[in-house]
């Protein structure tokens, strides 16, 4: 039966999230350390290890986000959320204890799977928000992942000075814990006349995406949404890789980094989301953050040093505000028993923009490092996740405001 969640629970659905963060951003500092060690590559050979082991983790989100936001749709968001939370814990302890690069593969394919909670979390946000509250919400969420990237750089640079799987080891107890927390104060939001039956059809990665063309103006929006993921990937796929190569930076010092820009993230997205969109109004919002996120990528590719790096994370903060507002915006078209559903095609939407992008920009970065490269350059992806970005910023601007999805 459907209740109306405490505040334990939906606390436990923001700690969901959290340490899914946790657990992607923990990897990161770490992740040359562990690639060299389990595969015996350098650092150019470990980049490119590093983009197939996004790939892998971006490709299991593709396939298994449709699936995990229908499942909650038939069956509720309790028992999704629940047995994600678990899969996590198995996973970090899979990846804590591999041997080899296929294990690291199972792994990174294991956390894809259970990452897609996302979508029932933000599903169970949507029951329980009215409409106009929902860019708020989001943008909790979004704060959400924004501190599990101040918590999981943190550990995966500090502990991983004892050893790069040590950070595994904590993350699962840390999942653990969580889940028998989940256990005693998680609710059912989701009543039964408002659930509707588990289709194959639906949970199809890419028939999931015709749930776009269902309500009017959410196309071009996904189209958006896909192009923001897919130039802001760069992130993650080099970020390590790009400090070490081009500062010197040691783990520590990259998660430092990484924990710098998730604090400031979660500062900004958590606490200026909601007065940003009541200001601006959703659509100028989006756009907002679009041109911070295009002066901080250009900005990172000419960074001559930390200090800078540090004073873009701060300019680079409002791109925060693109992601829960396109959502928000999707999020009014759709009725009440398919807020899953929407929220499944935006996570196949994030997961194949990663796939690609991880790759994408993990080769260029390796491309232009290589001994036989013309040009020497750190820079050379951030440059193309700039353009890209531009493109995708023109692209939002062409669009029709009467196409623009507004709360009803």
């Amino acid at each position: 039966m459907a209740r109306r969640p405490g505040r334990f629970a939906v606390v436990f659905v923001f700690i969901t999230v959290f340490i899914d963060m946790v657990g992607f951003g923990l990897v990161m500092p770490v992740l040359p350390r562990l690639i060299e060690q389990v595969s015996g590559s350098n650092l150019a050979g470990a980049s490119i290890w590093g983009g197939w082991l996004f790939f892998a983790y971006g490709g299991m989100q593709f396939l298994f986000g449709p699936a995990i936001g229908n499942l909650s749709d038939a069956f509720g968001r309790r028992p999704v959320l629940l047995l994600s939370v678990f899969g996590l814990a198995v996973d970090y302890l899979l990846t804590g204890f591999a041997p080899s690069m296929m294990w690291l593969f199972v792994g990174r394919i294991f956390a894809g799977i259970c990452g897609a909670s996302y979508t029932t979390a933000n599903a169970f946000l949507a029951d329980i928000t009215p409409p106009a509250e929902r860019a708020k919400v989001f943008g909790l969420m979004g704060a959400a992942f924004g501190l599990g990237f101040v918590i999981g750089p943190a550990i995966g640079g500090l502990l991983g000075e004892f050893g790069p799987r040590v950070p595994f080891f904590v993350a699962a107890g840390l999942s653990i814990l969580n889940f028998v927390y989940g256990w005693f104060v998680l609710p059912e939001t989701l009543a039964p006349e408002n659930r509707r039956g588990f289709s194959l059809a639906r949970s199809n990665p890419v028939g999931a995406l015709k749930v776009f063309a269902q309500y009017r103006g959410v196309v071009p929006l996904s189209a958006i949404m896909f192009l923001y993921f897919f130039a802001t990937a760069v992130y993650p796929a080099i970020w390590a890789f790009w400090g070490i190569a081009a500062f010197g930076w040691t783990e520590a010092t990259v998660g430092l980094t990484l924990a710098a820009f998730g604090l400031v993230t979660a500062v900004v997205q958590g606490g200026l989301t909601g007065p940003i969109v009541k200001w601006l109004g959703e659509r100028n919002t989006a756009v907002f953050g679009l041109v911070m996120a295009v002066v901080a990528a250009v900005g990172y590719g000419l960074a001559p040093g930390l200090w800078v790096v540090l004073i873009l994370i701060v300019i680079h903060a409002p791109e925060g505000f693109v992601h829960p507002a396109l959502t928000a915006m999707m999020s009014h078209a759709a009725p009440e028993d398919a807020q899953g559903e929407i929220q499944g095609g935006i996570a196949s939407l994030q997961s194949i923009g990663m796939l690609l992008g991880t790759v994408i920009f993990t080769q260029v970065f390796g491309l232009f490092l290589s001994p036989g490269a013309t040009v020497t350059s750190t820079g050379a992806a951030f440059f193309l996740a700039a353009a890209m970005l531009v493109g995708t910023l023109v692209f939002f601007l062409l669009l029709k405001k009467q196409d623009a999805v507004t709360p009803p």
